[in-house]
């Protein structure tokens, strides 16, 4: 199956106690993935440059990422099943003539992570667009 991927903003994050809210929009539509508080501070950590005393579970991945010249190509939320968002996280590394693409199924929340650290675009199908309920601001 070929979907039409959709460019996606990172437009704000909302934290309480008990969860955190990734508002993403489209053209069309904002919507509201929600996650582990620990993943939505670990974003705002990287949102206001924080001190940190050591490196977080992103920063490492995007350590061994630059270690073996790895880099984020792209993130695609692929489905959304009730409220349970799925996302594949693609990543290119250059050895020689050979261009090596992964694509590796991991949740939403840390594939948008990894992208906002690495400046990496976030796309979502058609489908999951058309799926998903609006959030209004």
């Amino acid at each position: 199956m070929n979907s039409q991927l959709i460019q996606l903003t990172f437009d704000k994050i909302m934290q309480t106690r008990s969860y955190t809210v990734i508002i993403l929009g489209a053209e069309e539509k904002h919507f509201a993935i929600y996650t582990d508080p620990s993943v939505g501070r670990s974003i705002q950590m990287f949102l206001t440059e924080a001190e940190k005393v050591r490196p977080l579970t992103h920063d490492l991945m995007d350590m061994i990422f630059e270690g073996y010249a790895i880099r984020v190509k792209q993130v695609v939320i692929n489905d959304v099943q009730d409220t349970i968002y799925y996302a594949r996280l693609f990543l290119e590394q250059e050895r020689g003539d050979l261009r090596h693409i992964v694509e590796i199924d991991a949740r939403p929340s840390d594939c948008i992570t990894l992208a906002l650290m690495n400046n990496a675009p976030v796309y979502c199908t058609r489908e999951v667009l058309d799926k998903v309920i609006p959030v209004e601001e």
